[in-house]
C-alpha cells in the first residue's frame, strides 16, 4: 500500500502550485502546441504523504502532510492535455499514481482521450507514458522555436546535452 495520498487541487493550492512549477518549470507558464497557459490556475491532483504522528489531543485532526507531487490537466470538449507532471519521489508509483486518478477523472467525466507533449530531449518521459498505455501520435519537428517565441526561457539544450527541438506528441485514448 502507498504511504501517499493523490487528492484533486484546491482554490488553496494554487500557491503552493505557482511555486512548485517555478523551482520545477522556471515559471508557472506552459507552452504546448503553440499556446501557452498558466500551470497554477489549471486543475488537476496532488499527493502527499503523511510527515507527523496524529495528534493525540484531537484525533478527528488530519495529520500534518507534505506535497510530494502534481499533475496538472488542461481540459478540451473531447479530451484533455496533461500540461505538467512531477513527482519529488521518484521510482515509488507517485507519478503513476497521478496519472491514474487523472485517467479516472477522464474516464468518468466521458473523455475521449488524454493527450501530452514531450520535448525530444525527455527520454525518461518517452519511456515513462509508453509504459504506460500513451502512443507516439505525432513528432512535431522545429516546434520548439515557435514555443521559444512565447517562452523564452525555453534552453537550447536539454537533458543528456540533447538539443531541444521537437514536440513529441502522445495519447491515450478510451
Amino acid at each position: 500500500m502507498a504511504d501517499f495520498n493523490i487528492r484533486p487541487l484546491e482554490r488553496s493550492d494554487r500557491e503552493w502550485v505557482a511555486h512548485f512549477l517555478d523551482e520545477r518549470w522556471g515559471t508557472t507558464q506552459i507552452v504546448s502546441r503553440g499556446k501557452s497557459v498558466y500551470g497554477h490556475l489549471l486543475p488537476g491532483f496532488m499527493a502527499e504523504r503523511a510527515t507527523g504522528p496524529l495528534d493525540d489531543d484531537d484525533p478527528e485532526a488530519p495529520p500534518e502532510t507534505e506535497n510530494i507531487g502534481l499533475v496538472t490537466v488542461h481540459i478540451g470538449e473531447t479530451d484533455c492535455e496533461i500540461t505538467t507532471l512531477n513527482s519529488l519521489t521518484e521510482c515509488v508509483g507517485v507519478g503513476s499514481a497521478l496519472v491514474e486518478a487523472v485517467e479516472t477523472w477522464a474516464q468518468e467525466a466521458g473523455l475521449e482521450r488524454l493527450w501530452l507533449v514531450t520535448t525530444n530531449d525527455n527520454l525518461a518521459a518517452l519511456k515513462f507514458w509508453q509504459k504506460r498505455g500513451y502512443e507516439l501520435v505525432t513528432v512535431h519537428r522545429n516546434a520548439i522555436a515557435d514555443a521559444r517565441r512565447i517562452k523564452p526561457q525555453i534552453p537550447i539544450t536539454g537533458l543528456h546535452g540533447i538539443t531541444i527541438r521537437d514536440e513529441i506528441e502522445l495519447e491515450k485514448r478510451f
